[in-house]
């Protein structure tokens, strides 16, 4: 049970506890901050045009871009560690 609820997921993304544990905190506080930034353009439309779709496509980017990397330098290494 402990493995499945605090290893299985950050070992999925190839991150420890620890490292999910600062890219959620982040991701959860950037979207909170996105959330907000929404909800004050929708008090005042000439407020925060972009701030909560300019922050969606950030995160999005991180996301794939950061995950997309990091899964080519796994690849790498595992294929460098095989010849060697």
């Amino acid at each position: 049970m402990f493995k499945r609820l605090f290893v299985d997921h950050p070992k999925s993304v190839d991150e420890n506890y620890l490292e999910h544990f600062g890219v959620a905190s982040r991701f959860g506080l950037t979207m909170i901050w996105g959330g907000l930034c929404a909800l004050v353009h929708a008090l005042v439309p000439g407020w925060c045009i972009t701030t909560g779709s300019d922050t969606i496509q950030r995160l999005n980017r991180i996301m794939v871009e950061q995950r997309r990397a990091k899964g080519r330098a796994v690849a790498q290494m595992q294929t460098v560690d095989w010849v060697i």
